[in-house]
């Protein structure tokens, strides 16, 4: 019995992000800056809280990655 070929699909070689990045960007009273990427937007917003508990944050910012 012959093996069938799988047909392919319409994504084919589709390079496309198969989900969304999220930064969060965390500015620091002195001026510096550090930033973390995410997949997932809730553990962002979880990352995001933690930092702003230390007095030395000044801000923190989360933008989706295009």
């Amino acid at each position: 019995m012959p093996v069938l070929k799988r047909k392919r699909t319409t994504f084919g070689k589709d390079r496309r992000r198969k989900h969304h990045h999220w930064r969060v960007t965390v500015y620091y009273g002195d001026g510096e800056t550090f930033a973390r990427v995410y997949i997932d937007l809730e553990k962002a917003r979880n990352f995001a809280k933690r930092q702003k508990k230390s007095p030395v944050v000044r801000r923190t910012r989360i933008t989706r990655l295009a």
